[in-house]
């Protein structure tokens, strides 16, 4: 399957950033907040990326696409400010819910922009996916669930940003190197954070070696290695698919919440995180059907 590589690249980030809600809420607890997580974050995995630059031969990449590569960096930058921000006044189960309405606006944002019309089985996946997501996130006891009109706002918006991104990366630098691509998108993320929260990141007080190592973390597996391999992957499958596959991220976010937060998960939940995976695999091999028919 040709672009089987590329499919598991994109599945693989998507699990890494999902794991990204457990850590943080546990780091709000040590007296955190998202301004300086979501930059030291973007900022670490900007320098990393771009100590790996300047040690390869993969720089080159024309003026021109500088600045639609950091602007696509800011929209992630936001997402994942704004999600942060967002578990500080909703439970982490109903923010992932909501963030994976980018489904849904990545596949309107193409059809809007592109004319690229979703076909059936995209749209009969999308709407598994939404059941397994209601489901996953324990909405059916909803009363249980903290709720603040502030907190759905951030996600919202969150969700928003990042279909944004997904469709910018699949369009913007398709002939640009994977790294020398990560690191502008990083550059640009860090740089959108800190334009929106400055005198937060400035005032800032937790700045430690027990800080440093947090965000080490954050870099490294929430930012610089998802970043990367969607950098390298959603190009090649476009938005549309890319967005399917990212949803597994709901999956493990629920799995790591239960390990790292000790979050009850039901049989409920259970059952439709396997909803999902089951509508994500059929998705996966009905393209691979269609890309071997095309061969």
């Amino acid at each position: 399957m040709k672009n089987f590589k590329y499919i598991l690249m994109v599945l693989i980030g998507g699990v890494m950033y999902g794991t990204m809600s457990s850590f943080v809420k546990l780091f709000y607890s040590w007296g955190y907040n998202a301004a300086e997580l979501s930059f030291s974050q973007a900022l670490l995995a900007a320098a990393f990326l771009g100590i790996f630059l300047l040690l390869s031969r993969k720089r080159k990449f024309s003026k021109q696409q500088v600045i639609p590569l950091l602007i696509t960096g800011g929209t992630i930058g936001l997402t994942n400010y704004l999600y942060y921000q967002s578990v500080s006044y909703i439970s982490a189960s109903l923010a992932i819910v909501i963030l994976m309405q980018f489904t849904w606006f990545s596949l309107l944002l193409e059809w809007a922009l592109f004319r690229k019309k979703p076909g059936r089985p995209e749209l009969l996946t999308v709407v598994f996916i939404l059941i397994g997501t209601v489901m996953a996130g324990n909405l059916f006891y909803a009363e249980k669930l903290s709720f603040s009109w502030k907190g759905l706002t951030f996600v919202l918006c969150s969700s928003l940003t990042y279909a944004i991104y997904i469709v910018a990366n699949s369009r913007v630098g398709k002939n640009v190197n994977w790294l020398p691509k990560s690191t502008m998108i990083m550059t640009g993320s860090a740089l959108a954070i800190f334009i929106v929260n400055a005198n937060t990141i400035l005032a800032g007080s937790h700045f430690s070696y027990e800080f440093l190592l947090i965000a080490v973390f954050l870099a490294v597996i929430g930012t610089s290695i998802p970043t990367a391999l969607f950098a390298a992957g959603i190009p090649k499958i476009g938005a549309g698919v890319s967005s399917i596959l990212m949803t597994v991220e709901l999956p493990v976010a629920i799995i790591c919440a239960t390990i790292v937060l000790n979050e009850h998960t039901s049989v409920v939940q259970i059952a439709g995180i396997l909803i999902m995976l089951i509508a994500i695999s059929a998705m996966n091999y009905y393209k691979s059907l269609i890309i071997k028919k095309e061969g």
